[in-house]
């Protein structure tokens, strides 16, 4: 199955990672940023979270204010890893630099 990953803006202000599909996000999950004294951290959870526990349903893209040009790869392997459970290899990548300060978590998909 192949994936159309994007990140993107809700009116709402709220930043969003799902598969595009037919002018819509299915299965969204939304990307909390949270400042710690460790820098910034930044956490992965269904959009219904904390009702839903799972990565499911869809939002219309006519609620979408922006999308950004990229979403970064390793944001797109957590999705897909969330998704399906399944573990996929990042290649011994460092993510400390990435995204302003480094990708970590508490309480949702750690990205780090």
């Amino acid at each position: 199955m192949s994936y159309d990953i994007r990140l993107v803006k809700l009116i709402g202000g709220e930043m969003v990672v799902g598969n595009i599909a037919d002018d819509f996000i299915e299965e969204p999950a939304i990307l909390q940023v949270m400042p710690t004294q460790q820098g910034t951290q930044m956490i992965l959870l269904p959009y219904g979270y904390p009702f839903d526990q799972e990565m499911h349903g869809k939002i219309s893209m006519k609620h979408v204010l922006f999308e950004y040009k990229n979403c970064p790869e390793e944001l797109k392997n957590k999705y897909i890893e969330a998704k399906t459970n399944i573990s996929l290899s990042s290649g011994g990548l460092d993510l400390s630099g990435a995204m302003g300060g480094g990708m970590g978590g508490g309480g949702g998909l750690d990205l780090g």
